[in-house]
């Protein structure tokens, strides 16, 4: 596979036996405020120029530019990569994931480089049984490292319609967006000995496979292989970034120094710290920073910044 992943076996067990309710239930009126808050304007790019299917023999398609399907059956899943690399960008997919009886499956939507020592940044869908809620993870390696797993639910059926899920990623800052609100902010601490990727140009990943080991109740629940074939569709696709071909960043001679691209030193401004604040503390279901079974020694460095 050609996927590196980590999971907390027992956390995912965990979480899937509780009552989940919450996760499809009506908007409040500061929800309905923030998703309006987050409506942008999405220009569609052609798939066919963007992007190549590379695995799952016919699985995955593209379909007249503007939309690309992934399918999972017994046989195989499929999964795609950008042509582009990018070192830094601000980069839009909208997805609709595996409708009804999802156990088992993962979608994954990354970016990702090559190596031993590869940076990674995470967004991953562990399905579940019709009408419990998918459980969204992400997850952002360093230098190889990663195990700085958070985890939530929606405030909406993602197999309903498609939504946006968007990375900014800049030199000061990692920042993951679901319609436009900022759920999770990872902040360059190599002040404080923490590696931060920004030297590894990453393509853009997609793929859907089978993880019925470990992705449902820790393994308990298997695919439902009467349900296949699994589709999980696409569209909508948009990069602001900077495109790096032959060792030359397209936002000139130092991707960090780069232009006019705003986006290189964007932050979260109070509105949209208020924002990752409700989101964290209304759907947030694990985080590593919080986690002291797990870092009995202390947490890790990154953890005490604000």
């Amino acid at each position: 596979m050609p996927y590196k992943y980590n999971i907390i076996h027992d956390h995912i067990f965990n979480l899937s036996t509780k009552h989940s309710s919450m996760a499809f239930s009506s908007t409040s009126k500061l929800s309905v405020f923030f998703l309006f808050l987050g409506i942008t304007s999405i220009v569609s790019a052609d798939f066919n120029n963007e992007f190549d299917i590379t695995w799952g023999d016919g699985r995955g398609k593209i379909l007249n530019g503007d939309l690309l399907t992934l399918s999972l059956d017994k046989s195989s899943g499929s999964g795609f990569e950008s042509r582009n690399e990018y070192l830094f960008g601000k980069i839009d997919m909208q997805l609709k994931l595996v409708p009804g009886n999802s156990a088992g499956t993962v979608t994954a939507y990354y970016l990702s480089s090559k190596g031993a020592n590869w940076d990674e940044i995470d967004f991953e869908f562990l399905g579940n049984l019709s009408g419990d809620p998918y459980i969204l993870h992400t997850n952002v390696f360093s230098q190889g490292k990663g195990n700085r797993e958070q985890q939530f639910y929606l405030w909406f059926d993602p197999t309903a319609d498609f939504h946006t899920y968007s990375i900014l990623w800049n030199p000061q800052r990692i920042i993951f967006s679901v319609d436009g609100t900022p759920i999770r902010e990872f902040k360059n601490a190599e002040s404080i000995g923490v590696p931060f990727p920004k030297e590894q140009a990453m393509r853009i990943h997609s793929s859907l496979w089978n993880a019925d080991d470990w992705a449902t109740r820790g393994g308990l629940v298997k695919t439902d292989w009467s349900q296949a074939p699994f589709t999980a569709s696409y569209r909508n696709f948009r990069a602001d970034a900077c495109v790096v071909s032959s060792g030359k960043s397209s936002c000139g001679g130092s991707a960090s120094s780069g232009g006019n691209q705003a986006w290189l030193s964007e932050e979260l401004d109070n509105t949209k710290q208020e924002r990752l604040r409700w989101a964290q503390k209304n759907y947030m279901i694990y985080n590593y920073c919080s986690d002291s079974k797990r870092f009995p020694q202390g947490f890790p460095p990154e953890c005490k910044m604000a």
